[in-house]
């Protein structure tokens, strides 16, 4: 929710309309007014100028993979777009609404930060990251590149690519992908990636490295979005084989050597994948995954999944704990002894079943490291030197 500064009115987000939209209401829950409308979702409420009238958003109306700032009347008329680079802005406004500072960054661009009038104009530059540019342009980096496919289904899904400086189309390339897939995220967009620098390590050593947006992600409506309710896991896992699997049909992709990483959620599902999909993918990397949605947070897990007792097949049939013996490829387990987020428990269920299912596999665990296992002096560079040499060695 967010309130007026008279406290009379509040605007709300909602997707009742099929897409995330901006209503405006009074305390007692009137319907005011619809501020926003079309095939396309509201990201954020940025604000609301009471001396104007005006509500300032950012939304995915020029393109999914993109966020923009726009300025709109709450009777829904008179609408601007405020920031004019393609790519992914992110903004914050001043108490008067006069000024705002922008995040903007796209695929090849590092996060600029600019101070900007409420119309948009840029008054100045704050940080343009100029030595970041300078290392990069030295180093020479390959380019992102986006693309879509179509799935066995028909369903269109959006991806990113990143292939080696020196490509050559006539060669065969391994292939990692890259996952997250979670409720309403998203990982293709037109922004700068804060593992950009090791995918560029990868790439100059030979790799092709994809991401793909499975249904559920965000910004592409309610129905892209809900269609996992009560089976968390299960479409989002189709999805992500059926895109290495169309992968494995391009001419430069050797199909043999796909495969997945991922991180939370994207660890869970790059586990999954290689449970499910056995045979598509060689190798997966999972860092700090849920195994057993049993064990995850009630808040979270409840909201898409439903109680346990009503829904034990899809709490159990999406669980990785359950479907250990369909592995194939080699696999690499990392985790935090110290995760508050996503428990030690579930790495370790994870670790009796692989033994009772005879499967061999690697593991890396941090002492006392949280979710993002930052704890100890050297550990982020551990962590992924230790998923280089995995990859290098596997795929």
């Amino acid at each position: 929710l967010f309130f007026t500064e008279d406290g009379k009115y509040f605007f709300n987000l909602s997707d009742k309309s099929g897409y995330n939209h901006i209503y405006m209401y009074d305390l007692h829950g009137n319907l005011i007014s619809q501020v926003t409308n079309g095939n396309w979702d509201v990201d954020a409420i940025k604000g609301f100028d009471a001396k104007k009238n005006i509500v300032y958003y950012t939304s995915s109306e020029v393109s999914p993979l993109q966020r923009n700032l726009y300025s709109i009347g709450v009777d829904g008329k008179n609408k601007k777009r405020l920031t004019l680079k393609d790519g992914t802005n992110d903004v914050s406004f001043n108490t008067n609404y006069k000024y705002f500072i922008n995040d903007y960054s796209n695929a090849t661009t590092p996060n600029v930060y600019t101070l900007n009038d409420a119309n948009g104009k840029e008054i100045r530059v704050l940080d343009d990251n100029a030595d970041l540019v300078t290392k990069i342009n030295d180093s020479k980096f390959s380019k992102k590149e986006f693309f879509k496919f179509k799935t066995s289904d028909g369903v269109e899904l959006n991806g990113w690519m990143l292939k080696p400086l020196n490509f050559d189309s006539n060669k065969k390339y391994p292939v990692l992908m890259s996952v997250y897939g979670g409720p309403g995220s998203q990982e293709v967009l037109d922004r700068w990636d804060y593992y950009q620098i090791w995918y560029q390590h990868l790439a100059s050593k030979g790799y092709i490295i994809v991401s793909v947006d499975n249904r559920g992600t965000g910004a592409r409506g309610a129905d892209f979005k809900k269609i996992t309710y009560l089976n968390l896991g299960k479409v989002e896992t189709i999805d992500q084989i059926e895109a290495a699997k169309y992968l494995g049909t391009l001419n430069y992709v050797d199909a043999g050597r796909i495969g997945i990483w991922g991180w939370s959620f994207g660890g869970y599902l790059s586990t999954l994948c290689l449970e499910k999909g056995a045979g598509v993918f060689k190798m997966a990397v999972a860092v700090a995954p849920v195994t057993n949605w049993r064990y995850y947070d009630s808040i979270y897990t409840e909201r898409y999944n439903g109680l346990p007792k009503d829904n034990a097949e899809g709490y159990d049939d999406n669980s990785p704990i359950n479907h250990t013996k369909k592995i194939k490829g080699k696999y690499l387990l990392c985790h935090g002894t110290a995760d508050d987020n996503v428990h030690f428990q579930n790495s370790m269920e994870l670790v009796t079943k692989l033994v009772d299912s005879n499967v061999q596999f690697e593991m890396q665990f941090y002492p006392n490291s949280n979710h993002g296992i930052y704890a100890g002096r050297n550990t982020r560079y551990h962590l992924f030197s230790r998923l280089t040499t995995f990859i290098s060695d596997n795929l």
